[in-house]
């Protein structure tokens, strides 16, 4: 039995095919640069070697494919994706898993709120993600299955309304306010869905993804699920590793306005926190690559990468047998 499972979430930063049109302040790319994102984006997923990734930004599948063929661990991987709608009037981004371990069922997408959960009236799409939700059961040992979600939530980016303007700073404010409601409310569909898997399944759960906001802000507090019952909350991995050295935190995955912060995360259930009876296994660590984003480098993505290892333990005798 394979005794580490590796866990990693990469936001690619925009990954299409070129000469596509992304965003009005934002120019197509070339076929150059496209060739270049491509090989920097196989070489990174090759340097996190991680039996499961999370990844963002995708707008279209078949590139993230075309990347995967590229790789040298992964051509064989099983990806799961779901291009938006072909018939829309811009590429929207979307999220997608891929895996080297076997998968006990196919991968789906939710891009629906669970019943109960809604924007305010008036809101646009106020019974939605803004980028679908991806759930698929992961087989990382025979007797152990691991559902894995990839989420990205909704940025910090203004949300306007026609004919606002980013100079009046009332206007200003209302639409970041309106971005965190639909990220606060997104959170919340999130933590409503994963009570839902850990109530029906009653299995290990790790979440990988873009949260767009720090580790203790309420909106991932929210993710978490500090208030419900033990068996259906969460913990960031990063909080639980073993081997943690403060004085040598370099742990960051974006960097704006000089300000380095992480709002990249993986949470895990209580199966992975070694303080809990009964524990599957424990977080060894979690590596941040981040070398590129320090760098600027053009072809690369303006996200830190964010790995970790979880060493499963031996036998039902789990800490003990594990000497922790």
């Amino acid at each position: 039995m394979q005794q580490e499972i590796r866990f990693a979430t990469f936001n690619v930063y925009n990954l299409a095919p070129p000469g596509v049109k992304l965003y009005d302040n934002l120019l197509p790319s070339t076929p150059e640069e496209y060739e270049a994102k491509l090989n920097w984006t196989a070489r990174q997923i090759d340097l996190l070697d991680a039996d499961v990734i999370g990844f963002q930004e995708i707008f279209s599948q078949a590139a993230l494919r075309e990347a995967l063929a590229r790789t040298r661990r992964y051509r064989d991987a099983f990806h799961v994706g779901f291009d938006p709608d072909p018939g829309a009037e811009r590429l929207t981004p979307s999220v997608a898993l891929v895996s080297r371990l076997p998968l006990a069922a196919p991968g789906v997408a939710h891009l629906q709120f669970p019943e109960g959960v809604a924007l305010p009236p008036g809101s646009r799409e106020a019974d939605r993600f803004s980028r679908a939700v991806i759930h698929a059961p992961v087989i990382v040992s025979p007797d152990c299955t691991v559902d894995v979600v990839v989420v990205h939530l909704k940025s910090k980016r203004p949300d306007y309304r026609n004919g606002d303007s980013s100079e009046d700073p009332q206007l200003y404010a209302l639409a970041c306010l309106r971005s965190l409601i639909r990220r606060g409310t997104e959170a919340v569909a999130l933590r409503v869905f994963l009570s839902k898997l850990a109530r029906e399944h009653q299995r290990a759960r790790v979440v990988l993804g873009d949260f767009n906001d720090v580790a203790d802000a309420v909106t991932t507090m929210i993710v978490l699920g500090n208030g419900n019952t033990l068996g259906e909350r969460m913990f960031d991995a990063y909080q639980l590793q073993q081997r943690q050295d403060h004085l040598r935190h370099v742990g960051f995955s974006i960097v704006h306005d000089n300000h380095y912060t992480t709002i990249d995360h993986i949470l895990v259930s209580e199966q992975f926190n070694a303080a809990l009876p009964d524990a599957l296994g424990e977080v060894v660590d979690v590596v941040y690559l981040n070398d590129h984003v320090v760098l600027e480098l053009p072809e690369a993505s303006d996200h830190g990468q964010v790995l970790a290892r979880i060493r499963l333990f031996d036998g039902p005798g789990g800490l003990s047998e594990a000497g922790v």
